[in-house]
């Protein structure tokens, strides 16, 4: 793997959805970020947690509904969330899913990004 760059043609065939599951890989770590993506079976959810850093939700194949705080949205290929550390937040699978979680471990600012 070149150390100077990452590239992948296809990110949602990077990751095998299994029945019943969810499954993920790490594609890059280091001192600034994580890129991790996810695959959901239908069905499957990640109940109400915390992440400590600023994170990106990128949904890159199928349906979820989204709970960002107080509110819920629904989720498909394309869909974007920006979530500034200690934001309460879910997901749960429509369909299989595919989506790409990228954590800025080391953001220095927790602000939310200008229009």
């Amino acid at each position: 793997m070149n150390e100077q760059h990452l590239h992948f043609d296809n990110l949602v065939e990077s990751v095998q959805i299994s029945p019943d599951s969810i499954v993920s890989r790490t594609l890059r770590a280091d001192e600034n970020a994580k890129m991790i993506v996810f695959g959901f079976d239908a069905g499957q959810e990640l109940s109400e947690h915390t992440a400590s850093v600023l994170a990106i939700i990128h949904i890159l194949s199928g349906q979820a509904e989204i709970s960002l705080g107080e509110e819920k949205h629904e989720a498909s290929a394309g869909s974007w969330s920006w979530m500034p550390a200690k934001l309460p937040h879910s997901s749960v699978a429509k369909t299989p899913v595919v989506l790409l979680l990228t954590m800025f471990t080391g953001a220095k600012s927790q602000s939310q990004p200008s229009d």
